[in-house]
């Protein structure tokens, strides 16, 4: 089992940009507020971090990088069709991405890279060797080592059981329900202040999205109700059969044709309170509702710390669970990037509409 690679200077900017650097991408911020501990799963083809697939009842979530992106001369084999997965801790791989980072920039050197590879070493103090996730940063004068601890790599059929994560997470499910709602939220930051709010008043949320592009939060005790909504957001999906989860797949132009008009709410609904008409939209049909943790809801909004350039909240047929979507743009166009791609599912803890 081997894995080596140089890290791009556009995979560290995508990974983590510093602030004295124009901001763009940093995803190693956004997964470390997610979880502590992530799985780094690294194939022929791709980068792929992942959050709580294989158990766990919090937020996954998968960030999706194809090697080109990140990585230059990348060699990896295995005897599990050149698969290679472990968990490793987000803070730590932070940390020595950062570290590099330093070094790198202190060296003052053009010819300085950043290599990463899996090594097994002896640490100190112990009679067996350990799996670590090598940092060698490399110059014409000088050259510093980082190793990260991981897990012991993941076995065959724990790589088979992650893959079938994987690929159940992508898909949407087939169900009698042929339509998912995609409303997309114009400001992350804005949301996140509100919800960090709303975590003093309760630990449950009910969310709902109706078919009108309207997305209503409300936080319920036995003393008060909290709540607010958003109106006549932009819906993409509500009459798709099949819609694609990872946005990568969509072309731009395919990508805004698939957004609907938004619909006007019956007139009849017009004077009636937000959480009235929030049920009679859902008693028609015409909305759909589930009941999340508030945290973990907190959790999903951190992740605009990666800057997408568009997200999206749904939820799936039959509450199966909240979807978020994270759309990144060609940097200097309007067409998405295909390389890049970030979602999360949030479990549901009722269904919400009883």
């Amino acid at each position: 089992m081997k894995f080596k690679a140089f890290l791009t200077q556009d995979g560290v900017n995508l990974l983590d940009k510093r602030k004295e650097r124009s901001a763009d991408l940093r995803f190693l911020p956004a997964l470390d507020k997610i979880g502590r501990v992530c799985h780094l799963y690294l194939t022929l083809d791709h980068s792929i971090f992942l959050h709580n697939l294989l158990g766990g009842d919090g937020v996954q979530s998968v960030a999706h990088f194809k090697k080109d992106v990140l990585f230059r001369d990348y060699r990896i084999s295995s005897q599990n069709e050149d698969r290679i997965a472990f968990a490793i801790d987000v803070a730590l791989l932070h940390r020595a991405l950062r570290s590099a980072q330093t070094i790198q920039l202190q060296s003052n050197d053009d010819t300085s890279a950043i290599q990463i590879k899996l090594v097994k070493k002896l640490p100190a103090g112990s009679r067996n060797p350990a799996p670590f996730l090598t940092f060698e940063t490399k110059g014409l004068r000088s050259a510093v080592v980082q190793d990260v601890p991981i897990s012991k790599p993941l076995s065959r059929s724990d790589i088979a059981q992650l893959q079938a994560a994987l690929d159940a997470s992508q898909d949407l499910p087939q169900v009698a329900v042929p339509w998912l709602t995609l409303v997309e939220v114009p400001d992350l930051v804005q949301l996140q202040g509100l919800v960090d709010r709303l975590k003093n008043v309760g630990e449950l949320l009910r969310l709902s999205i109706t078919q009108y592009g309207d997305l209503h939060l409300q936080v319920s005790t036995s003393l008060i109700t909290v709540g607010c909504e958003f109106r006549k957001l932009r819906v993409l999906g509500t009459h798709c059969k099949s819609c694609p989860l990872l946005v990568r797949s969509i072309a731009e132009e395919e990508f805004r044709k698939l957004f609907n008009s938004t619909a006007d709410a019956p007139s009849a609904d017009r004077n009636l309170s937000a959480p009235t008409r929030t049920e009679m939209a859902i008693q028609r049909g015409e909305a759909l509702s589930v009941q999340v943790s508030v945290k973990h809801l907190a959790k999903s909004l951190q992740c605009h710390l990666a800057k997408p350039d568009c997200a999206f909240y749904g939820i799936a047929p039959q509450g199966a669970c909240l979807t978020v979507i994270f759309q990144f743009f060609i940097p200097g166009t309007r067409l998405t990037d295909k390389s890049i791609s970030f979602h999360c599912r949030l479990p549901v803890l009722d269904d919400g509409t009883n």
